[in-house]
């Protein structure tokens, strides 16, 4: 009965993990790589791309109140495909959450895009930064020139910068947070969050070879014993059966190995008389 439960048990996670929506390779680009965006403006363009190429088989969707839906799908008034990349229109976009999701349910992970209507917008990136990196914050607002502007991140003021602009250096994990800015004249902008990856190590880049540790001096010492054991033996049968030879050898008669040949004899002379 164990048994049968815990196969049915393993059967379950394999169906849960099996239809669990998996995180792919595969990533959402977006350009202008920007979170918040005025409305009105220029277009956004999204596309999926693996590895720097348009990955085939996968879709832009949006989702928006619990709701998902296609790029370009019918009916759509903010978005139209153009190629392969999903165009938004800035002047009847509302913002949303966007992601690449493939036919067999792979899905990549999600960016935000908001549209402003507010007089300053904050221009930080929409992609995810890799930690090591320069991250430049504008402070741009809606008409006039940039203008000496204050940052805030997570509710504590980094500074204020000048010409709207701040600069993080050596990006790390703890730069993450809510961010936004204001002018002198301006009000706050919307808040948007930054996103730091960890720089994975270059696949070139190999680990130094691992030196074996030195055996252990009790590892030694019980293999000298084991080599004793094996070799005592063995010299000792040796030692035996030459002593036994010897013993032997000293027994025996020497036979000689000459070999005697007979005497020639010498030539007698008769003399005959008739």
């Amino acid at each position: 009965m164990k048994t049968a439960w815990f196969s049915f048990l393993r059967f379950g996670v394999c169906v849960l993990l099996l239809s669990a929506p998996t995180v792919s390779a595969v990533s959402l680009s977006v350009s202008p790589n920007l979170q918040q965006v005025f409305r009105g403006s220029s277009s956004v363009y999204l596309s999926c791309v693996d590895d720097g190429q348009t990955a085939d088989g996968w879709t832009v969707k949006r989702t928006r109140g619990g709701l998902t839906e296609d790029c370009g799908a019918a009916g759509s008034e903010f978005s139209r495909i153009n190629s392969s990349f999903c165009v938004l229109d800035l002047s009847l976009f509302t913002g949303g959450n966007f992601l690449c999701v493939s036919s067999s349910g792979h899905q990549s992970e999600e960016l935000s895009i908001s549209v402003s209507g507010k007089d300053v917008i904050l221009e930080i990136p929409a992609l995810p930064v890799m930690t090591g990196s320069d991250v430049t914050l504008c402070c741009r607002p809606k008409e006039g020139e940039r203008r000496k502007s204050h940052f805030v991140r997570d509710n504590v003021t980094l500074g204020s910068g000048p010409e709207g602009k701040w600069i993080l250096s050596n990006v790390q994990r703890s730069d993450e947070g809510l961010y936004w800015c204001y002018t002198d004249i301006h009000p706050p902008s919307p808040q948007s969050r930054l996103r730091v990856r960890v720089d994975s190590p270059s696949p070139r880049s190999s680990a130094p070879p691992i030196t074996p540790l030195p055996p252990p001096p009790s590892m030694s010492v019980l293999r000298l014993v084991l080599h004793l054991v094996v070799f005592c033996p063995y010299v000792a049968c040796t030692a035996l059966l030459l002593s036994i030879f010897a013993t032997s050898s000293g027994n025996t008669p020497v036979i000689s190995m000459e070999t005697s040949h007979p005497a020639v004899q010498d030539d007698v002379t008769t003399e005959h008389h008739f």
